[in-house]
């Protein structure tokens, strides 16, 4: 039996949230880790599926009131990481059988057969039972969503004789205003989709006449490409049903604006980019040698009147303005990823045969003046090479020491596109969230500054031995976002089993009592239980989060659920990165696990918060520790 969601709990963690001065309380989660129910099981979760409906009851009788998604656009079969997908077309990985079946599109058995060709229903992906969540059958649910999109296609276009002509019909009416509306990358799009089936996902390979997107090979493939925008809209349109069942829960819908771009789009707009370098992380205290990501970075020459006093506005910066446009007209809000490679991005050459090494002695691509190994850079310099502290690493914070408010202008003009486009459509400071992890170089810190944003802080990371580290909670500031980890750390529940094991217990049990307790008697009493347990720690980080100045706070599905896999390690090409699932029965696992102290205890947390602070009205508390798994220490 599906456990039945308490009425009363979601006003109970609202007026909590409120008196703890939370504004907003997010869950993370990616389309793929959506459950599905058995029928309707491609082998990757969808925002169209019946369990996703249930996921969204579920989440708003828990208080929340922000789901943030991943990045949504079409990955390829070699490469599975959302954040190396398009940042137009979305990705039909996300197609749910349950949408072609209710609209009429396709009948029943021509669906349960696709499903069954691309190699039956996931049955070793399920849940186990202990009730662990499963993983995506990414190949199968590759080979399954494209088979599907594939027969939609084909009836809306006359290819196949449709079964049901009215559900067809209704579909290609909306296609000519989406198709006015989004033609240019539709169409380049299209065309990448269609070579890709045809000649291999790598464009290198690919015959020189498909190299570069032409108006002549859009003619020559208009049937292709009709099929391709069907699809699209398709698409488009499980979104907005997605969004509307959302807002019907009172969830907001954030988006992920990505920092990398796909090979589609790299090959659409390939004389946007700066030559010779590409954009990564630079060596920092969590990645001491450094990321070589390899995305392309805009070439600033080609921003146009944005960043100079005269000309027009520039193609790279008509580009990042059509697509920072559409995220804000789908969504709700924004969570820009690396916002760094808005501001000041680390950039490195190319033609160096070691990435790494090549990451490593890159520059910031604004604060390169003098440098005798990138002089290609010194025209896009900001700060003069007199201003810049050589003294230190090129990527230390303070490498740009001070700046001009002129120059912190230059370094917003994408950031100002963004905040403009964001405001213009009614969203405040509180929709724009920026993944600013343990770097903030100083130019983008003047940046947010300019524009009242805030930063991650990241708990699970935090220094105990550096008061003034950045990702301990008693250093957060009310603009920031708060969170125990994200998709990129280990899974809550298994940090505080690892401090166990490595001894390390009881110095985090002492941090997290003292950010929790106002007596004496209170932080030894919270220092033993702490120590003791470790799932009972974890529901201490939990509440030191609500307790923290900062006024946003983020939990990842997969910490909430409690679980103890990773969903991807940064860095690392493992074919369980990006592949966990909540499966069909999250209902039962959530509360067989919680009532365990194995899952996330949102009514403990809160009572903990608020007799932490002394704040609420009075017998709120009281009131949520009765609806907690356990009493409270």
């Amino acid at each position: 039996m599906i456990p039945a969601p308490d009425p009363t709990l979601r006003g109970l963690v609202r007026d909590a949230l409120t008196a703890l001065g939370v504004r907003r309380f997010a869950c993370a989660i990616f389309d793929r880790s959506f459950p599905a129910d058995a029928d309707e099981d491609t082998g990757a979760g969808s925002p169209g599926s019946r369990a996703t409906e249930r996921l969204l009851t579920h989440l708003a009788s828990l208080g929340f009131d922000t789901l943030q998604l991943g990045p949504t656009g079409q990955t390829t079969l070699g490469n599975p990481s959302p954040y190396d997908g398009t940042v137009f077309s979305r990705g039909v990985l996300s197609l749910a059988a349950r949408e072609v079946v209710d609209r009429g599109l396709l009948p029943p058995e021509d669906v349960a057969q696709v499903l069954a060709a691309a190699g039956g229903l996931p049955d070793a992906h399920g849940a186990d039972a202990n009730g662990n969540e499963g993983r995506v059958a990414y190949a199968r649910a590759f080979r399954a969503t494209r088979a599907l999109a594939s027969l939609v296609g084909d009836h809306a276009s006359g290819a196949a004789r449709p079964r049901r002509p009215g559900a067809e019909r209704a579909l290609l009416a909306a296609l000519p205003a989406f198709r006015e509306r989004h033609g240019a990358w539709l169409e380049t799009d299209g065309l990448f989709a269609t070579y890709s089936a045809r000649y291999g996902e790598d464009p290198a390979a690919w015959p020189a006449h498909a190299r570069r997107p032409t108006g002549e090979q859009a003619g020559l493939l208009a049937g292709p490409l009709h099929r391709y925008a069907v699809v699209q809209l398709l698409l488009h349109e499980q979104h907005e049903a997605f969004r509307r069942r959302a807002h019907g829960e009172g969830l907001r819908v954030y988006a992920d604006l990505q920092v990398g771009l796909s090979l589609a789009d790299r090959w659409a707009r390939a004389a946007l980019f700066l030559p010779g370098y590409a954009m990564g992380a630079p060596p920092s205290r969590t990645n001491p040698e450094g990321q070589p990501w390899g995305y392309p970075v805009l070439d600033p020459a080609l921003y146009g009147a944005e960043s100079s006093v005269s000309g027009g506005r520039g193609p790279a910066m008509q580009f990042a303005t059509e697509r920072i446009a559409k995220v804000l007209d789908e969504f709700d809000g924004v969570r820009v990823d690396h916002p760094h490679g808005l501001v000041c991005p680390w950039v490195y050459r190319t033609d160096d045969a070691d990435p790494y090494h090549a990451v490593q002695t890159g520059a910031r691509l604004f604060a390169a003046a003098g440098l005798p190994d990138h002089p290609a850079l010194a025209r896009y310099a900001i700060p003069p090479a007199s201003r810049l502290d050589v003294s230190r690493p090129r990527y230390a914070d303070d490498w740009e020491p001070d700046l001009t408010e002129e120059e912190v202008a230059r370094y917003s003009v994408l950031m100002d596109a963004l905040l403009a486009a964001a405001r213009a459509r009614g969203f405040g400071a509180d929709d724009v969230v920026c993944e600013v992890l343990s770097t903030m170089p100083y130019p983008l810190g003047r940046v947010l500054a300019r524009h009242g944003l805030g930063r991650f802080r990241v708990t699970q990371k935090a220094n105990l031995d550096d008061p003034r580290d950045g990702y301990r909670a008693e250093n957060a500031e009310p603009q920031d976002w708060i969170m125990v980890g994200n998709h990129d750390t280990e899974p809550l529940f298994s940090a505080v089993e690892r401090w166990r094991r490595e001894g390390r217990s009881a110095a985090r049990a002492a941090y997290v009592a003292e950010r929790l307790a106002r007596t004496d008697a209170e932080r030894r009493r919270l220092r033993e239980v702490f120590s003791a347990n470790p799932e009972c720690l974890a529901q201490g980080e939990l509440a030191m989060l609500f307790a923290s100045p900062a006024s946003h706070v983020s939990l990842f599905v997969f910490d909430l659920f409690g679980e103890t896999r990773w969903f991807n390690r940064p860095g690392t090409v493992d074919p369980d990165n990006w592949t966990l699932r909540l499966p069909a029965s999250f209902q039962q696992v959530y509360a067989t696990r919680r009532r365990e102290h194995r899952a996330l205890d949102i009514p403990w947390a809160l009572a903990l918060a608020l007799r932490a602070v002394g704040g609420g009205p009075a017998g709120l508390a009281p009131r949520l520790e009765a609806l907690a798994a356990r009493p409270l220490p």
